[in-house]
């Protein structure tokens, strides 16, 4: 499998580029937050092999930025619940008081902990536990995204 490496080519931090064509608008757009590059790599492989468009982030500060530079909108979050400076719970929180409706997928190698359950108290939030595969990544993805709007 060839991973895309957000360092070294894919996009990653502030930029708006996104992996499909910013034509197609039926195709979700994911914007995926992931401190570990490795983690990073291999799910934004698996998202786009999954036709997804991916804004993929390396913390909370570049995930802001390329929310809110992305004009479409993103549809989905799916982020570590442990990030530098910052949990994603916060961040899922920040998105959406700054006018996004955002479904997200909270990330985590560890068991779900008080900073997660807040988060799975928000309408179209959800919990993914690592280690995942690529079946269970693109199973979760489409069951949040297929949901009813929030």
């Amino acid at each position: 499998m060839h991973l895309a490496n957000p360092d070294h080519g894919a996009p990653a931090g502030p930029t708006c580029v996104s992996a499909a064509p910013a034509s197609n608008a039926r195709v979700p757009t994911i914007l995926l937050v992931e401190d570990e590059s490795f983690v990073r790599d291999v799910a934004y492989e698996i998202l786009c092999s999954a036709a997804y468009r991916v804004l993929p982030a390396r913390n909370a500060a570049d995930a802001v930025r390329a929310f809110h530079c992305h004009a479409e909108g993103v549809q989905l979050l799916l982020t570590d619940v442990v990030l530098p400076g910052r949990n994603g719970c916060d961040l899922a929180l920040e998105l959406v008081m700054g006018g996004g409706c955002v479904k997200a997928i909270f990330v985590s190698g560890y068991p779900e902990n008080s900073i997660t359950r807040k988060g799975l108290q928000h309408p179209g939030w959800f919990y993914l536990p690592k280690p995942f595969s690529a079946a269970s990544l693109l199973h979760k993805v489409k069951e949040v995204l297929d949901e009813l709007p929030m």
